[in-house]
């Protein structure tokens, strides 16, 4: 008698559930903190063209959970392909006419920081923390963080994080009006919601027109910016301390740069 044993089923990556005309949508990696891999860089893309393709939804939050909102890319298997509609994570080069919430708690690095710098409006509890780590790991930030970050935050603010990589508090981000609303601990995901709520009371062609005009004016520069990262990323892709900063990463230990 034989038996066959199937392959494990790997629960989703992200999860979405329709609260009247907002979409919630979860992205569900706790123990990664929400790291990117290939399957969410595909779950984030087809929840997010689930918001943007259905009529009945008038307003989006995406949220990581009360532990993490996301920590960037996965370096050890990578974010997987930018999608067609997406970019990548299936999120930063998205033209969206329909508006997204991040609801933040705890981290927001990296590439997890860039996901809600491509959001239209930024919830957090009081503990969230972004940071933009890129360079401690030999990397840059390439997905639009070297020309995001300075539109919600002072210059050398921008500056600061990206060159030292040091973590920016809540309190300190809603200060500065990079978070719209400051919440207690654990309470971002529902005052995000609230506050979609908020949109959807309006007319939702109104919203929407609104969206794509600031769009229209703000996202001017961004083709600028994407041929400016992508200048930078080529550098980075000929240094040797990028391989360098990755490994002493997965290796837990101190990078050894050598400046070339």
């Amino acid at each position: 008698m034989s038996t066959s044993l199937s392959a494990p089923v790997t629960p989703p990556r992200v999860t979405t559930e329709r609260r009247g005309r907002v979409l919630l949508i979860h992205m569900d990696r706790a123990d990664k903190r929400n790291a990117v891999d290939a399957a969410m860089t595909a779950g984030l893309d087809a929840a997010l063209n689930e918001l943007d393709d259905d009529p009945d939804l008038w307003c989006g939050v995406l949220t990581g959970g009360p532990a993490a909102f996301c920590a960037g890319t996965d370096l050890a298997n990578g974010a997987g392909t930018p999608t067609e509609r997406g970019g990548n994570y299936g999120v930063v080069r998205r033209e969206r006419a329909t508006p997204l919430i991040a609801a933040v708690e705890g981290v927001a690095y990296g590439g997890g920081f860039e996901i809600v710098l491509a959001c239209d409006l930024v919830v957090a509890g009081r503990d969230a923390r972004f940071a933009l780590p890129e360079v401690a790991r030999g990397l840059i930030a390439n997905c639009g963080a070297l020309f995001r970050t300075p539109r919600p935050l002072p210059l050398n603010v921008a500056k600061q994080m990206l060159l030292t990589g040091q973590p920016l508090g809540a309190e300190r981000a809603y200060g500065l009006g990079l978070v719209n609303e400051l919440v207690d601990a654990g309470e971002a995901e529902a005052a995000a919601v609230a506050l979609a709520e908020q949109v959807c009371a309006n007319a939702p062609v109104a919203v929407s027109a609104s969206l794509r005009a600031l769009e229209a004016v703000v996202g001017e520069p961004d083709e600028r910016g994407w041929a400016a990262t992508a200048t930078a990323t080529e550098a980075i892709m000929a240094s040797t301390d990028r391989q360098e900063g990755v490994d002493a990463f997965l290796q837990k230990r101190p990078p050894r740069w050598s400046g070339r």
